[in-house]
């Protein structure tokens, strides 16, 4: 495979390089820099978000009628690999990849024309209702319920590990409607106000001692049926095509940038002899093993970037991206953990705030290492566990 730029796509490389240089601050570079999981806080995402709406890059993935840039796949892997080398603050994925192109799919005419403008813009910051206590990979076994009232739908129950419920104005969320046949045919999708009586978030602390998730419980909550999206009892179509756009997306770019951050530390002097982790054979193996193994997955990233050009989506290709992009990543994180010894401390979380007065543990290049570690964990079992992929991609895939 040849990845060798035209002459078009290089000079779309310095463009992207020439924008950057001019609009990301320090301290938005700051905080990208301490963002230690796929979210960076509320203030520091829509500060960026703000930045690329004015230049009219904030969708790159969205088609140029809903307020994308029209660009091809070669510019967006470009982009996304150019923002992940520079350390950019991420953006909310819930909203701008994944409700909107689900929207555009399966939404009304009056939601599309509402919320697309208001995800763009950042309006709008939304969080996921999908897991609960008895329903996580299971999603189908989910019972938040939904009782049919009038115009409205009442809900009783509850959803966890809602990343940014806290701060979220909107949240898109599966319930119970009918429990009579199977599990999936009785789920309905629907979009609701935060602000609306009834509902209460509630943080989860993470071991990394962040405040990302919480559990969200739901008492005499009245949402309207207009907000819905899609047939009653026909949430599952909706859900699964939302979930291919969770689960994919371009890994090897960010798996690129860890590796070489890896060897920036471990570069660095550790004792008073001039040793270095980096002369270290075994380590040194280490790091060359993983980025052979990153390489191939960026064939295979390009692989799949072809047939999106072809007008395909993701489908059973989100799910190895996924797998193969979060095992990796938590193969970095702990031979990150390694390149900082005893200095791998969770407890950081103050130091690593913009702003901060709080002197860092250890070196501060690594300082985000330990919580990196932490939070990642769940990165395989999120947007659906590693197992359930690949039971997915057997079935696709394979016809097993």
């Amino acid at each position: 495979m040849n990845l060798d730029l035209t002459p078009a796509d290089a000079a779309f490389r310095d463009e992207v390089r020439a924008f950057l240089d001019e609009n990301l601050t320090p301290e938005l570079a700051q905080a990208g820099k301490l963002t230690t999981s796929v979210f960076t806080d509320k203030a520091w995402n829509l500060a960026w978000q703000k930045v690329l709406y004015k230049k009219g890059w904030v969708a790159p993935n969205w088609p140029l009628e809903y307020g994308g840039t029209g660009w091809t796949e070669m510019q967006k892997y470009i982009w996304t690999s150019e923002c992940t080398r520079y350390g950019t603050p991420n953006l909310s994925p819930i909203g701008l990849r994944m409700c909107g192109p689900m929207l555009m799919k399966f939404g009304t005419k009056e939601q599309k024309d509402y919320y697309l403008p208001r995800m763009l813009a950042g309006e709008d910051y939304w969080c996921q209702g999908y897991s609960e206590p008895g329903a996580g990979s299971d999603l189908a076994s989910l019972q938040l319920k939904a009782v049919s009232d009038g115009d409205d739908y009442v809900l009783n129950g509850t959803k966890i590990w809602t990343t940014h419920a806290h701060f979220a104005n909107m949240m898109f969320c599966l319930v119970r409607t009918d429990a009579s046949g199977k599990p999936q045919q009785g789920i309905t999708f629907l979009l609701l106000d935060m602000k609306t009586p009834g509902i209460k978030v509630e943080p989860i602390i993470t071991l990394a001692g962040e405040h990302e998730v919480n559990q969200v419980f739901f008492d005499d909550v009245r949402v309207p049926k207009k907000n819905r999206v899609g047939e009653e009892n026909d949430g599952w179509t909706v859900a699964k095509y939302l979930l291919e756009f969770e689960r994919g997306g371009a890994f090897a770019a960010s798996l690129e940038a860890g590796i070489e951050k890896i060897r920036e530390v471990a570069a660095s002097e550790r004792s008073g002899d001039g040793r270095r982790l980096i002369d270290d054979a075994t380590f040194a193996r280490k790091i060359a093993e993983a980025a052979i193994e990153v390489k191939a997955m960026e064939m295979t990233e390009h692989r799949v970037m072809a047939e999106l050009a072809g007008g395909k989506n993701p489908g059973p290709a989100s799910s190895m991206l996924k797998t193969r992009g979060t095992e990796m990543r938590q193969r970095l994180d702990e031979i990150a953990v390694e390149t900082i010894a005893f200095y791998a401390g969770a407890d950081q979380h103050d130091a690593r705030m913009p702003g901060s007065n709080v002197d860092p543990i250890g070196p501060a290049e690594g300082m985000v290492f330990m919580p990196t570690y932490l939070n990642n964990r769940a990165a395989s079992i999120y947007g659906g566990s590693n197992e359930v992929q690949r039971g997915i991609m057997a079935k696709l895939v394979l016809g097993l």
